[in-house]
């Protein structure tokens, strides 16, 4: 069985972000799971002086959640131009981390206007945290509409969500790298 984590950087309910993860739950192959984390909102801010052993209860269950995962999903908008605040704080407690060394994540968004600058700024700070991207974490889906009942129904959007899908698969079943 591989376990793969969605995270969303979005906190609102109904967003497009979101939809993305849940399709993306939707067109896994047999033998996968998708689990949703959706603690990132109740992380404590990232303070150094906090990375201790043991930190904080709520750092404790988030890096627990990534060492028993097999890859990522991570959908994000983009707020003025860069990385939600509360997913890039999300990532700073891992920075100290060796539970998410090696993991293959699918980076990919969702927002209607699109989200270019996010997206490459996230991509910088996964490469230099040791995590393996997808295709190069090219999947933007700026055109992503939902329907009447909050689901994702493009048929090109599902098609590339499909396809890097299938590539996080394929990393994540050959494991991580010996490092």
């Amino acid at each position: 069985m591989i376990r793969l984590l969605a995270i969303s950087g979005s906190l609102r309910g109904a967003s497009t972000n979101g939809a993305l993860l849940e399709a993306a739950a939707r067109l896994v192959p047999p033998g996968v799971i998708i689990d949703s984390y959706d603690g990132i909102a109740g992380l404590p801010h990232f303070n150094p002086d906090l990375d201790v052993d043991p930190p904080p209860a709520a750092v404790s269950m988030w890096r627990g959640e990534i060492a028993i995962s097999d890859g990522l999903i991570i959908s994000s908008p983009e707020y003025a131009r860069g990385v939600p605040g509360a997913l890039k704080n999300a990532l700073d407690w891992l920075v100290s981390a060796t539970e998410p060394i090696g993991l293959p994540v699918l980076l990919v968004s969702a927002s209607p206007g699109g989200a270019a600058h996010a997206h490459a700024q996230l991509s910088e700070v996964l490469r230099t945290m040791n995590l393996r991207l997808v295709d190069g974490g090219a999947h933007v889906f700026s055109r992503a509409q939902l329907d009447p009942r909050g689901e994702l129904g493009d048929g090109g959007v599902l098609a590339a969500l499909r396809a890097g899908l299938a590539e996080l698969v394929a990393l994540a079943a050959a494991g991580r790298p010996a490092m």
